[in-house]
């Protein structure tokens, strides 16, 4: 399975995951010139943005290891580009859906919520 192949595999899971827990997708790899956000979905008070990781288990870096500060920083313009064009009552959240693969095909999800601010700071 190729890079790409795996990386779609691994959002089409975390979708499925998040609409399980009650949340709407509301877009898939949205793209601006700053950078793509892999899932923004919403629920009764969040509208959130999601970067997904899938590893396979036992890899050298974590899925949460590999999401740097630079692609915070590109998740957090793309989100305001977002939201200049579509505005929400819903308070704006990052998220992070860390996938582990396992050698059998068996997922494990971990979803931080909030997993950082999108302030000033960055």
């Amino acid at each position: 399975m190729s890079a790409k192949n795996a990386g779609q595999a691994g959002e089409q899971y975390a979708a499925r995951y998040l609409e399980e827990k009650g949340y709407r997708v509301e877009a898939r790899n949205f793209h601006s010139r700053y950078g793509e956000i892999d899932l923004i979905a919403s629920n009764q008070s969040y509208l959130v943005f999601v970067e997904v990781k899938e590893r396979k288990a036992g890899g050298l870096v974590s899925p949460l290891e590999a999401v740097t500060p630079q692609k915070k920083r590109r998740l957090i313009q793309t989100a305001v580009f977002y939201l200049g064009s579509h505005p929400t009552a819903l308070q704006p959240r990052f998220d992070v859906v860390a996938i582990l693969r396992a050698p059998d095909g068996s997922r494990q999800v971990t979803h931080i919520e909030n997993a950082f601010e999108g302030g000033r700071g960055y």
